[in-house]
Formats: C-alpha cells, sequence, structure tokens
C-alpha cells in the first residue's frame, strides 16, 4: 500500500478520481500525493535560508499526506508513452525493501521507484474489477427435485 520508507510520513488512503504526482521523499524514496497537497505545499514554502534549514530536518517540510494505494487499484499515467493505463501491486511481502509497483496493461512491471519525479496519474478506481451492475442471474433449479 505505502512502501516500507514512507511509513513515517503522515499517510493516507487514495481516493477515486484523485490527480496524485510521484514526489521523492528525503528518505529517497518515491511516493504519491495529492496534486491539490503538493501545490499547497509549493505555494507555502518560504526560500529563506531559515526556513530551508528547518525543512532540511523536519518532514514537515515535505508535501503531506503520502497518499496509499491498494493492490488492484485501476491507475492513468499521463503524458508516460504509449502505455498509460496500469495496475498498482506489491511485489514482495519482505519488509525493508521497495514493493509497490505498477503492472502496464501491455505486461511490463515498473517499481514506484522508477518513476521520473514529478510524474502526473490519475486514480481510475480502487479496485482493478469492475464495477458495472450486473442484475443477478435467476437461481438453477436443481433437476428431479
Amino acid at each position: 500500500m505505502c512502501d516500507y520508507s514512507l511509513m513515517n510520513i503522515d499517510n493516507r488512503l487514495a481516493r477515486e478520481g484523485e490527480q496524485l504526482i510521484t514526489h521523492r521523499f528525503k528518505t529517497g524514496s518515491m511516493g504519491l500525493v495529492s496534486a491539490m497537497d503538493l501545490d499547497h505545499w509549493e505555494e507555502g514554502r518560504h526560500n529563506g535560508l531559515w526556513q530551508r534549514i528547518k525543512d532540511y530536518f523536519l518532514f514537515q517540510g515535505e508535501p503531506q499526506p503520502v497518499v496509499c494505494i491498494p493492490p488492484g487499484a485501476r491507475l492513468t499515467l499521463h503524458e508516460f508513452g504509449p502505455c498509460e493505463n496500469a495496475t498498482f501491486t506489491q511485489l514482495s511481502p519482505q519488509a525493508h525493501r521497495h514493493r509497490d509497483a505498477l503492472v502496464f496493461d501491455n505486461g511490463q512491471t515498473l517499481l514506484v521507484q522508477l518513476l521520473p519525479e514529478r510524474q502526473k496519474m490519475t486514480l481510475v478506481r480502487l479496485s482493478s474489477e469492475e464495477t458495472a451492475e450486473e442484475p443477478l442471474a435467476a437461481p438453477l433449479e436443481l433437476v428431479g427435485s
């Protein structure tokens, strides 16, 4: 859901339709933040020397919260390349290693850590399952009863 190295930072679950952007945090890890939260954080930053020193040592100097995405969520990456639709997955249950990845519709897998910084994407669905409502089939009648 969120790579292990981002657990020290405030986080929340993504919302369907939300615009997300990759950001490299001071932990060195690439994570996802809401485009709106990133804009707000960038507008509020001060460029003075003292503020930059405080930002360096405090996680509050980062855009927050980190947006966590459940495995199976569907995303559309913007201006990424020929295959822009992907499913979010985790590659390994092991602790202390990056595991968040995207599986593109062409079958290629890419760790979130390898995405370019400021990559824009939209969370299409929190689940890979289609949400179309289909009428339930009539129950089967038992033969010979």
